[in-house]
């Protein structure tokens, strides 16, 4: 499944938050600064995929003509062009293993940086980590058709993509999470 950049901040605080509960995980310096490690790493991987993207749309509209000559179905060459330039911009597109990676970079950062102790094995802390990850992805669609039914049911209607729509359901999102014990 694909992460966008609104999500990175509550998957890290996800990451945080499991690590504390983990029990088999100290933290040295508390929840915040795990969070944020881990939002920038997230966001990095987001951010070059968005980049590679970009760029795979960039070709397909400079050969669009081409495109609709040859009656090319626009969004296997877009996954085609995709899959050929990955390696050049350090994409993994495969979920579970770029999952895996950024676990993997996660925890180096926290462990040079002295922020977390731990007496199993890396694997293990790892896993943590990764199933943090999964864990929000799997979830995060059911929490928004809660709070999108929580809205619905609103004596006021609210406008989908509106300021005040995108406000009020924000804050349910975040209310939602941490009900659920995904946000501190």
């Amino acid at each position: 499944m694909k992460v966008r950049l609104p999500h990175a901040p509550y998957i890290a605080n996800k990451i945080a938050i499991d690590m504390l509960n983990s029990g088999v995980i100290k933290l040295l310096q508390g929840t915040e600064p795990i969070a944020k490690i881990a939002l920038e790493l997230l966001e990095a991987n987001i951010k070059k995929e968005m980049a590679l993207e970009e760029r795979v749309d960039e070709i397909l509209d400079d050969n669009d003509d081409e495109i609709e000559f040859r009656q090319v179905d626009r969004r296997s060459m877009f996954w085609l062009i995709k899959k050929k330039l990955a390696k050049e911009y350090d994409v993994i597109l495969s979920f579970e293993d770029r999952f895996s990676d950024v676990s993997h970079k996660i925890l180096e950062i926290l462990w040079q940086e002295d922020l977390i102790a731990y007496s199993v094995s890396e694997n293990r802390v790892k896993n943590v980590i990764y199933t943090s990850v999964e864990d929000y992805l799997n979830k995060f669609e059911g929490i928004e058709d809660c709070v999108a039914d929580q809205i619905e049911n609103y004596k006021r209607k609210l406008i989908p993509g509106s300021v005040e729509y995108d406000l009020v359901f924000e804050r349910l999102y975040e209310d939602e999470l941490k009900r659920r014990g995904m946000l501190l």
